[in-house]
């Protein structure tokens, strides 16, 4: 079979890679839509720096174990994709034929293994990978592969969102219209959060905030997002961080209202400095999340296949395979494309 992998830094499309075997209790899978998530892109630029910090935390689980980015890198999270068949001694509701989704992780004898970046678990930059047989969802409402596909990073918005605890009448600032802001700005129209405002410094993003159901998107050059709050907001906004940049916190920090809870849902991967006065002085409530859980992965998707969320206009190209690497270049410009969809 054929897979793009990251190997020394480089994206490859490789021929003949070893069909992926079910053990019990997983599923062969046939990939039909592949987001290209904006860790990965990270990874491929900064994977030692990554691995390094990983390595430097304590008090986590491991799941990974080693990873050597000197051989083949299979990567690719956020996927719908075709039941093809069941391992031994495996039962499920769901048939063969079936479009699926399900959390990236892989459970088999041999312990638990992520879908995230891995030296032998295919991911979903492949044409065949294997999931977890008790973790499928079944594509309900005839959504599409490539909406599917939107269920993972939805589910990262949605994640943020509840960490945030928003009470009725309460507005948000989102900070950072790509597509992890987005999904926090769908996941806010959801829960009916009023006002939503939104800056980005692309013109592109800015229009996509509006369309996923932010009221006001700003750019920060003509007009401060805290600005903005004032005019179009009320009372106390619940500020989400989605731009993952050094300095971005402390500004918040500096800026923000007394009182204020910010969650950070962007990912820095350079070591940051903040001033603890500023948030001490206004009893600031700074929340980091990541992920999501079980439930709020099936919500994500029962919100795509209902229509809660479009998640079409996001979807800025799809590519085969073989352009996988162009696409990673691509993405790089903010103006041009938000997410694209691998189609294997």
């Amino acid at each position: 079979m054929r897979a793009a992998v990251l190997n020394h830094g480089e994206l490859l499309v490789r021929d003949g890679v070893d069909e992926p075997r079910p053990q019990m209790g997983q599923a062969l899978v046939a990939v039909k839509a592949c987001g290209i998530c904006g860790s990965d892109l990270h990874f491929a630029k900064h994977g030692a720096s990554m691995l390094a910090l990983t390595k430097e935390m304590s008090g986590t689980i491991d799941l990974g174990g080693d990873l050597d980015l000197d051989r083949d890198v299979y990567m690719g999270h956020e996927f719908a994709a075709e039941l093809l068949e069941l391992g031994p001694a495996t039962e499920s509701d769901i048939k063969p034929g079936t479009l699926v989704t399900a959390i990236p992780i892989l459970l088999g004898m041999d312990g638990i293994k992520p879908i995230v970046y891995s030296n032998d678990v295919m991911g979903g930059y492949g044409e065949r990978m294997l999931l977890t047989a008790p973790l499928l969802l079944e594509v309900p409402n005839g959504l599409s592969p490539e909406l599917a596909a939107l269920t993972e990073p939805m589910s990262v918005g949605l994640h943020g969102v509840n960490k945030a605890h928003m009470q009725k009448g309460e507005g948000a600032l989102v900070l950072g219209c790509g597509p992890v802001g987005l999904a926090v700005i769908a996941a806010l129209k959801v829960k009916g959060a009023a006002p939503i405002v939104a800056a980005d410094f692309s013109a592109t993003r800015r229009q996509l905030a509006l369309t996923m159901g932010a009221h006001e998107a700003v750019d920060p050059r003509a007009e401060s997002a805290w600005a903005a709050w004032t005019r179009a907001g009320r009372g106390t906004p619940v500020v989400f961080e989605a731009i993952g940049v050094p300095g971005i916190i402390n500004d918040i920090m500096k800026s923000a209202p007394t009182g204020a809870r910010v969650v950070v849902v962007g990912v820095c991967m350079e070591a940051d400095l903040i001033n603890p006065f500023f948030g001490i002085s206004k009893e600031l409530n700074l929340q980091f999340v990541f992920g999501y859980d079980p439930m709020e992965f099936a919500t994500s998707l029962r919100s795509l296949a209902e229509g809660e969320i479009d998640g079409a206009p996001m979807i800025t190209a799809t590519v085969p395979l073989d352009q996988v690497p162009w696409a990673f270049d691509a993405l790089a410009s903010p103006d041009e494309h938000c997410k694209i969809m691998v189609m294997p």
